[in-house]
């Protein structure tokens, strides 16, 4: 019988699981895990097919085409009609059309929102993974899925089946992060050792992690590498490069969502020596270009 990677067991991490990349046969297992959770804890109508709500065929000759219309519908303002091309697309197993899918049902974009269906839909994007290898044509899908799944383990997802589970949360994120090198998936993790979730608290390992997503131009991980060295925590103290982070950060800082960047950088910009400032906007010239490249490679 076939297993996937949700199960409610926890999942073996390997040895030196934050600073190795793991081996192929991990995406294998992590899959056993998310579906055993699944499956194990859905009503038995949920698993009769007879019970599922059916999804319209529409006049689709293949699941890519399917995606095609579901893509041009969306982009034209039709959701809806785009909801249920990428539905058809999605039956047949077509990965991006399970993506978009979890996209738009974890953001309420044109249908309700609901995140037991977005984690359902990442689910199948991660049960579905054969560990093609990172540079495979999916592998942005894959390692977006998990990152979302980390998220969803980490909260949990109220009035569900899906507990929270940092431990799990761990698995996914370091998955994506060191098999993909997902920056999203790097920062959580960061995150996840800079506050001792899931894992004990080491500032050091955070900083490495943060220091992988800010070169791929992620601002809340240069910020918060920024931060660190500053403070020297888990670091050595580092003033002008932390400052560098945090105007990077800074200058890429969008809306209230990222008022803590802004106060990062204000607090540190304000108590800085004026030798430091101007070392750090030296090196930050340099340091754009570079991750500019970076992020124009991962596209």
């Amino acid at each position: 019988m076939r297993t996937s990677r949700t199960a409610h067991g926890r999942v073996t991490r390997p040895a030196r699981a934050a600073r190795d990349r793991p081996p192929a046969s991990m995406g294998r297992r992590l899959a056993a895990a998310v579906g055993l959770v699944f499956l194990g804890a859905l009503p038995a109508a949920a698993l009769d097919a007879t019970a599922r709500t059916p999804v319209p065929s529409g006049n689709y000759r293949s699941a890519r085409e399917a995606l095609r219309m579901g893509v041009r519908d969306y982009n034209a303002g039709d959701k809806e009609g785009a909801a249920r091309a990428l539905e058809y697309a999605a039956e047949q197993g077509h990965a991006l059309a399970l993506w978009k899918l979890g996209r738009m049902y974890a953001e309420g974009d044109g249908v309700p929102h609901d995140d037991l269906k977005a984690f359902e839909f990442f689910s199948r994007i991660a049960d579905d993974t054969t560990d093609e290898g990172p540079d495979a044509q999916n592998s942005g899908v894959v390692a977006s899925a998990f990152t979302a799944l980390g998220t969803y383990f980490l909260d949990g997802i109220k009035g569900t089946y899906v507990r929270p589970n940092p431990e799990r949360a761990y698995d996914m994120f370091n998955y994506a992060a060191s098999y993909f090198g997902d920056p999203n998936a790097q920062y959580n993790l960061g995150r996840l050792y800079l506050d001792g979730t899931g894992v004990d608290t080491d500032a050091r390992q955070a900083a490495r992690w943060f220091n992988l997503a800010a070169e791929k131009g992620h601002a809340p991980a240069q910020a918060l590498l920024g931060q660190l060295l500053v403070n020297g925590q888990g670091v050595p103290a580092q003033r002008a490069r932390g400052l560098m982070w945090l105007s990077m950060a800074r200058e890429a800082a969008q809306g209230r969502k990222d008022d803590w960047i802004v106060a990062l950088y204000e607090k540190a910009w304000a108590t800085a020596s004026e030798e430091d400032r101007a070392a750090a906007m030296a090196q930050a010239s340099q340091t754009t270009a570079q991750v500019t490249g970076s992020a124009r490679r991962r596209r």
